[in-house]
């Protein structure tokens, strides 16, 4: 196992306490040492990594980011992917050491046709092939055939081609197991025990009208927890 696990999580100013818990979650259960790292988009555009114009059907600021995650890393080794709204009742470390070499990217390969037309904070709720399979990524950095995934076709190409890992052999996206990602509303419950990490994709706890959802008991314990390590004097 390297040194440390590399997770990027994607952040959205509207949902920064989905980030926090998230964090605070995945570290919590982590039998080994891992970074945790924000895909801010104000960051990556400082820093000249992302460029795309805003895009009015995008649910959320990390709708293409995640695909910067190889540039970030530097094309090298592996690094996971997953959204801010996801509750980690699991130890990454066992995801981790799933990883195959054979495989560019890994991903629970989800059949996900959501019925709602709106989630969240009301934003459009869509439909497309492979939808939340970008959602939590191992992806494989150093793999040759990643490599034409730059900043530039992150930025340039369509969601419907980056979402698809359309610049991939279908041979090249190995599957994991959907306990890691485990879409709230949709995924049958386990009849032992919980998911390993759980995905409100639809709208998590931290919304008002998304309160009375599977697992939200988790989410709020987790969150107090996290609120816990802060400060006294700190307004969150």
């Amino acid at each position: 196992m390297t040194e440390t696990i590399p997770v990027y999580v994607g952040w959205d100013p509207r949902q920064d306490i989905a980030y926090q818990v998230c964090r605070h979650s995945l570290l919590a259960r982590a039998s080994w040492p891992v970074t945790v790292s924000p895909l801010t988009q104000d960051h990556l555009r400082a820093t000249g990594f992302y460029w795309r114009d805003e895009d009015p059907l995008a649910s959320t600021a990390f709708t293409y980011t995640r695909f910067l995650v190889p540039t970030v890393a530097g094309f090298e080794d592996w690094a996971l992917f997953c959204d801010s709204d996801f509750l980690w009742l699991g130890d990454v470390a066992e995801l981790w050491a799933l990883r195959d070499p054979r495989y560019a990217v890994m991903c629970v390969q989800h059949d996900y046709r959501p019925p709602e037309t709106l989630k969240m904070d009301g934003r459009l709720q869509t439909r497309y092939p492979r939808k939340n399979w970008s959602s939590l990524m191992l992806v494989n950095c150093g793999h040759p055939a990643n490599g034409p995934l730059t900043a530039v076709m992150a930025n340039r190409e369509s969601g419907r081609f980056l979402h698809r890992f359309k610049w991939l052999d279908d041979s090249l996206i190995g599957a994991l197991p959907e306990k890691w990602n485990w879409l709230e509303g949709w995924c049958a419950k386990p009849q032992v025990g919980t998911p390993r990490a759980i995905h409100y994709t639809r709208g998590g706890p931290w919304f008002a009208d998304w309160q009375d959802v599977d697992y939200a008991e988790d989410w709020f314990d987790e969150e107090r927890r996290y609120r816990d390590t802060l400060p006294a004097t700190h307004i969150a």
